[in-house]
Order: structure tokens, then C-alpha cells, then sequence
């Protein structure tokens, strides 16, 4: 039976039914020299989004990089639209990651001897997908494009590195910290922007942050506390 309910971004309502499963992860365990976490298991479908919270190096950066195919976890299986990701060819992962998989950093990652402009069409010829310029505007860099990366504030850098994600129209975005480098207007605006990519694109988002307000704007919160993965209600 699906799923029916609301989803609010800024002061616009979407209808939202869940139909398709996209992520899903049984019983991931990792470790480097001390144990991450263990036997965490979660699902995410069209359309919604989640957060994990947690304190600095309880995983919740490793757990992303699990999910989003650039870490093997230890222990457990991520299927990602019904794939199982690390039984994939090499081709075939990196058709995942370039096409499907969409990641936004803490640190922008942008081309710094290119512009604005040319860091956002990169994406778009990589994927085939056509700019959408609306979504510039949306992002208030409709106004720097022609301007080098190194002169560009670092907010700026950051709604770059974010349009140059949601061009190529991933079905999962995976955002550790979007909103570190903004102050709280223009993170509203970049948060309300990724809210409305998901509903409109039928995508999903996985997020992870400090920040418990930017949190319970997703319809799951878990915590990462002492190795588990704990659902907040």
C-alpha cells in the first residue's frame, strides 16, 4: 500500500505518494582503527528525505560515503534503485555515480581555473542534461557565472558546487553539511531548493549535518550514537 502525505517547502505544499524504493542498506558495519558503527539498516523511497545527526567522528561522513558508492563498507549490502552497488562492474558503478548519484561536500570540490558557469556545464555535458537556469536564479549565482572560482565568496562557491549537482538530475542526493559555509537566509533558500528538486524530480535526499533544525526539516531524523543507528522520534 503506498504511502500518502504532505511535504512543505518554504511556503509552497506538494502532494507526495511514495512508490519507489531508490536506497536501501542492510546491516552496514565499518570500521578504520576503531569501530564505526554496526548492523545499521535503513530505506529511503521517492521523494523523501532523510537526516543523521551525531557528534564529530561517530561516522556519520563514512556512513554517506558508504551509501553514495565511495566507500566498501566492512560488513552489509547498499542497493541503490534495486542494485546491490559493490557487486557492480567498474563501468557500471561509475555509470551509477556519474548518472544516479549525486554528492555535495562540506568542501565546494569546483575547478578553480574554470568559471562559475563552466564548473555548472561541465556536469551537463557529462550527463547530458540542460542547465536549468531557473535554478540558478534560485540559487542567486545567476549573477556570478562569468566569475573566476577564486572570486567567488565562499557561500558562493557553495551554491556553485550545489547547481553543478542538481544539473545532472541525480535520483539521490547525498549532502554532507550543504549549509556550512551560508548564513541562515541563503541556507534556507539552498535548503528549500533541494526540497523541491526531490519532490518535482520524483528523487531523494540523504542528509547529514550538526544542524538539529535543518534536521527535522526531513521526514526521518536517526542519530549515530555509540556505534547504532537510533530513529528519533
Amino acid at each position: 500500500m503506498n504511502e500518502e502525505r504532505k511535504g512543505f517547502v518554504g511556503n509552497s505544499q506538494f502532494d507526495i505518494t511514495n512508490t519507489v524504493n531508490l536506497l536501501r542498506c542492510e546491516e552496514i558495519s565499518h570500521s578504520f582503527d576503531y569501530p564505526l558503527f554496526s548492523n545499521v539498516s535503513l530505506s529511503l523511497n521517492q521523494k523523501e528525505s532523510i537526516a543523521i545527526l551525531g557528534i564529530s567522528g561517530s561516522g556519520k561522513s563514512s556512513l554517506l560515503h558508504i551509501l553514495s558508492t565511495l566507500l566498501v563498507p566492512n560488513h552489509g549490502k547498499v542497493y541503490i534503485d534495486g542494485k546491490n552497488i559493490y557487486e557492480l562492474n567498474e563501468n557500471k558503478l561509475l555509470s551509477l555515480r556519474r548518472n544516479d548519484v549525486g554528492v555535495i561536500f562540506q568542501s565546494h570540490y569546483l575547478f578553480n581555473g574554470f568559471s562559475a558557469y563552466e564548473n555548472i556545464e561541465l556536469s551537463s555535458v557529462l550527463t547530458g542534461k540542460k542547465i536549468d537556469n531557473e535554478l540558478l536564479g534560485i540559487l542567486n549565482i545567476d549573477n556570478v557565472l562569468n566569475k573566476k572560482v577564486t572570486e567567488l565568496s565562499g557561500g558562493q562557491q557553495q551554491r556553485v558546487s550545489i547547481a553543478r549537482v542538481l544539473v545532472k538530475k541525480p535520483k539521490i542526493i547525498f549532502a554532507d553539511e550543504p549549509t556550512g559555509n551560508l548564513d541562515r537566509k541563503s541556507a534556507e533558500d539552498v535548503i528549500d531548493a533541494i526540497f523541491r528538486y526531490i519532490y518535482e524530480q520524483n528523487s531523494a535526499l540523504f542528509l547529514v549535518t550538526h544542524d538539529e533544525e535543518l534536521a527535522k526539516k526531513c521526514d526521518s531524523v536517526y542519530r549515530l550514537r555509540e556505534g547504532k543507528l537510533e530513529k528519533e522520534k
